[in-house]
């Protein structure tokens, strides 16, 4: 019986943990909300998921490297802002082309993290924090106290959010969804496939391996915060559809949501492991407790991000206890033969 266990894989029990936990979840919360399981419930679990999810992808592979992007949350800012902006000057310009602006926005500004991290050596921890508070200051002077409404935006961008792309039964997936899952998909192909992109799993799991590989490891480090910034930059455009009116403090607290979505995910703190099937269940999960406790009067606002907070830290406790034991079981095995 321990050999059957040793010989399932991390990756396949973390990802059946998170299914189950999900749907704990869900049933959990239709026991205590009136007409839960409904597909308004649904609509709004899916298209909030959706913010989060490429800046989750993004995030995750930040940390694959064995780093972080605490900036994630001012980028998207930023690029909220500065797109519907953008688009009350120029409301006919192409939405592919709105959509290449806020990649291309946000993967500068994940270019001067990089830059900073991968050559300049500072820990990411360092530089993000204080690109956090740099972009959020810059989006402050450059706003200077104005608000971006819908009134200013085009029409398509307004509609976005409840254009409907498929129709499963009574369930619509919407567009801005659609957009999410595609960017999500796209990184877990070329992770899977991509033999370039798998040097983040190197980089991750031995450094000083990587190196004696021949591998670039700042090239490699500075491309996954362009990456990660280009995706937070995608989570900006679909915020800005989502919601229309933009303040400077768009995008306030999406660090802690995509942190939690990737270690509740399965991504290792540690880097060199991960999934994007990880990712996508992890930022259901957490998406679908906000939303849920939104909705249920018994837990108050400050508890909804103090339990993000212990998501975090069950999820980085976890996947530490479940490495040791597996590592156990394994030498165990060894032993034996």
């Amino acid at each position: 019986m321990r050999q059957q266990f040793a010989r399932i894989s991390p990756h396949s029990l973390r990802l059946l943990a998170l299914l189950l936990a999900l749907l704990a979840t869900i049933l959990f919360f239709a026991s205590q909300i009136d007409g839960y399981l409904s597909p308004r419930m649904f609509n709004r679990i899916t298209t909030s998921a959706a913010v989060v999810l490429p800046v989750a992808v993004g995030q995750a592979i930040v940390i694959m490297t064995r780093n972080i992007d605490l900036s994630v949350g001012s980028i998207m800012g930023v690029v909220a802002y500065m797109t519907g902006q953008m688009l009350a000057v120029l409301p006919e310009l192409h939405p592919v082309l709105v959509v290449l602006a806020c990649l291309g926005l946000g993967a500068v500004a994940g270019a001067i993290n990089g830059v900073l991290i991968a050559w300049g050596r500072v820990p990411s921890i360092i530089v993000t924090l204080g690109t956090l508070a740099l972009y959020r200051s810059f989006l402050v002077e450059w706003a200077d106290a104005k608000t971006i409404t819908t009134a200013s935006l085009p029409a398509w961008l307004v509609e976005l959010p409840s254009a409907v792309a498929i129709s499963v039964g009574a369930l619509d997936i919407r567009v801005t969804v659609v957009i999410a899952l595609v960017a999500c998909l796209l990184m877990g192909l070329m992770l899977a496939r991509f033999r370039p992109a798998r040097r983040l799993y190197a980089i991750g799991s031995n450094p000083d391996a990587a190196r004696m590989a021949g591998i670039n490891a700042p090239l490699v480090t500075f491309l996954a915060f362009v990456l990660c910034g280009a995706l937070a930059g995608l989570s900006g455009f679909i915020f800005l559809a989502k919601f229309g009116n933009i303040t400077v403090v768009a995008g306030l607290g999406f660090e802690l949501k995509s942190i939690a979505a990737v270690v509740v995910g399965g991504v290792s703190i540690m880097g060199g492991s991960g999934s994007m099937m990880g990712v996508l269940m992890g930022a259901l999960l957490v998406d679908t407790i906000d939303n849920s406790l939104t909705r249920w009067d018994v837990v108050s606002e400050f508890w909804r991000d103090a339990l993000l907070g212990m998501l975090i830290m069950a999820a980085v406790t976890v996947d530490t206890l479940a490495n040791r034991s597996l590592a156990r079981l394994r030498a165990a095995k060894g032993g034996e033969q």
